[in-house]
């Protein structure tokens, strides 16, 4: 394919298994999927909740010592880490999504049991109740535009 204009964008968008076109000569960019055995990603999904008292406060926690906490591991296939908060009536839930390149990965991160839930005890002080067991994805198909 190197001969028919073809660039991989492993740096940008990582194990995605996408070629695309190189922009040229009227042709538009349309992307090739590519078999995902090879590259196939997996996420950690895990749920906590707090008071509305406490939210900001975990919030800050998490930003400022548990996920620098956890990228100073230095985690071998540990990719990123994305934090969502949604309001209820009574209560703050959060949800954190982990992209490890493999669940040897994970295993690196939680030990054996990759099903087990990561919350230090700072975050067990402001947190109400939490998932006890993380729940894993193999990534299918991720595309960014």
């Amino acid at each position: 394919m190197a001969g028919a204009g073809w660039i991989t964008l492993d740096n940008t968008i990582p194990n995605l298994g996408l070629l695309l076109p190189i922009m040229g000569r009227g042709r538009a960019l349309r992307p090739t999927r590519l078999p995902l055995e090879e590259s196939t990603m997996i996420k950690r999904i895990w749920h906590g909740w707090t008071t509305h008292a406490n939210a900001d406060r975990y919030e800050a926690l998490l930003k400022e010592e548990i996920f620098p906490g956890i990228e100073a591991k230095h985690v071998p296939g540990y990719r990123s880490i994305q934090l969502l908060r949604r309001e209820h009536a009574d209560e703050v839930e959060f949800i954190t999504l982990m992209e490890f390149d493999s669940l040897d990965a994970i295993k690196a991160f939680v030990g054996e049991d990759i099903t087990a839930s990561y919350v230090p005890d700072k975050a067990r002080e402001v947190l109400a109740h939490w998932d006890s067991h993380a729940q894993h994805y193999e990534v299918r198909e991720q595309r960014r535009y």
